[in-house]
């Protein structure tokens, strides 16, 4: 891939190293390297970088569709490279080693057996001899062209596509954590319509999640002739690459819609799809902290904002969704306004936006962290008891202060909270 893409001009920031010397000789010649699996990976520990060093080799029986149960050692650049994926990742620079051992060390050079240079020219992604052959030893090959295709701008060759459509099934053996992986990697390509297109045109997306692959053909009264899944790709393309948690979201948000189509139509599919999307994330075994943000957003998408609304009314739309969601909430509405034909700011989203602002300057108690009383203050002053009464004073104090930031003084709720305990007398 490092190789490919010094040819695109891409910074290339991976490099994979491989030679003819054995593991037992990589480990005679660098002390302190580590043989760190049967596939021949030696890591190498050099100035405080660690590389990966690996044998040229073959492989054999993927039973699994995803790693080769046997491999064997070898001495040809052209084998090791036989094994890739694709004929712009099958392209090694290096020198081949000589038969004549008292020979000058040969020059380093461009090794290419599959033509993989001039795909590269071609912006083609080809997989290397047969497609069907190498998709059937490792399934996760096809998200990668999927995710290729994206990232650097590239289209598939044809037979390539062809055998990712027949093969699509076999999908379904590549573990949560390497989809969650290619997906996310997709996600921050320039535009991750093309390969989430792809992903939905060869059927991986059936395989993957068939929750989104739902939204194929659904009517949507927004931009006319396109189904709900053409506004969440466009709506996916429309969040800045730097917010891919807001992407993930983008792409999620709409997938309670199938399922309430009949209900409204679309009834709470904000919280029907914050619900799947738990589901979803979970089966692909996303990290605990990024599925929560997405699921929170999916959540809170649907609100709607009313000029009429006082600052209070504000300061509780900040409390619901919370001071480190509310941009990117404002940046995924921002999107979905802009899949749906809209400007990025329909609904008034500017005014909204810079009302938020104005109260978040204020540093306006939004938090019981904030409130000028806790719950020990309440205990030690008032007697109350530990528990879940307390835990409803201290909301009530909260919305009050809501309400009215004045109120947020330590006197005014003390005697406000004593006034609550007389009327539960």
């Amino acid at each position: 891939g490092s190789v490919r893409d010094s040819i695109l001009g891409r910074e290339a920031t991976d490099w994979d190293l491989t030679t003819d010397a054995r593991p037992d000789r990589l480990l005679s010649i660098f002390p302190g390297a580590v043989y760190e699996n049967r596939f021949g990976t030696v890591a190498v520990r050099e100035a405080g970088n660690q590389h990966e060093v690996t044998t040229f080799r073959s492989d054999h029986e993927y039973a699994d569709f995803r790693r080769p149960h046997h491999v064997e050692f070898g001495d040809d650049i052209g084998l090791d490279l036989a094994r890739r994926d694709f004929t712009v990742n099958a392209i090694a620079w290096g020198a081949q080693p000589s038969v004549d051992a008292g020979a000058p060390a040969p020059e380093p050079a461009i090794v290419d057996p599959f033509d993989g240079v001039a795909d590269v020219g071609a912006r083609r992604l080809r997989a290397v001899g047969d497609p069907g052959t190498r998709f059937r030893e490792d399934a996760l090959r096809m998200l990668r062209a999927a995710r290729l295709a994206a990232t650097l701008d590239f289209t598939i060759d044809p037979p390539t596509l062809e055998a990712m459509r027949a093969n699509a099934a076999l999908v379904a053996h590549v573990s949560g954590e390497r989809t969650a992986a290619e997906l996310e990697k997709l996600l921050l390509a320039d535009r991750p319509s093309v390969g989430l297109r792809l992903l939905d045109e060869t059927g991986l997306l059936d395989v993957i999640a068939p929750e989104l692959a739902a939204q194929r053909g659904v009517p949507q009264n927004k931009i006319p002739g396109e189904d709900l899944l053409r506004h969440t790709l466009r709506t996916v393309d429309a969040v800045p690459a730097a917010r891919p948690v807001v992407r993930m979201a983008a792409l999620l948000h709409d997938i309670g819609k199938p399922s309430t189509i009949d209900d409204g139509p679309f009834h709470a599919h904000d919280a029907v799809g914050a619900t799947l999307a738990a589901a979803l994330l979970d089966r692909l075994h996303v990290p605990r902290a990024v599925t929560e943000r997405v699921v929170h957003l999916v959540r809170q998408h649907m609100f709607t904002y009313d000029r009429d609304w006082g600052d209070a009314g504000i300061r509780r739309f900040i409390q619901r969704v919370g001071t480190d969601a509310i941009e990117d909430l404002f940046a995924l509405r921002a999107a979905d306004s802009i899949g749906s034909g809209l400007p990025a700011d329909a609904g008034d989203l500017a005014e909204l936006r810079a009302r938020v602002a104005k109260e978040l300057e204020a540093s306006v108690v939004l938090d019981l962290s904030k409130l000028a009383v806790h719950g020990d203050d309440l205990m030690a002053e008032l007697g109350v008891p530990a528990g879940p009464h307390l835990g409803r004073i201290l909301d009530a104090l909260l919305e009050r202060v809501i309400a009215d930031p004045a109120q947020n003084d330590r006197a005014t709720l003390l005697l406000l909270a004593e006034s609550m305990l007389a009327d539960d007398r």
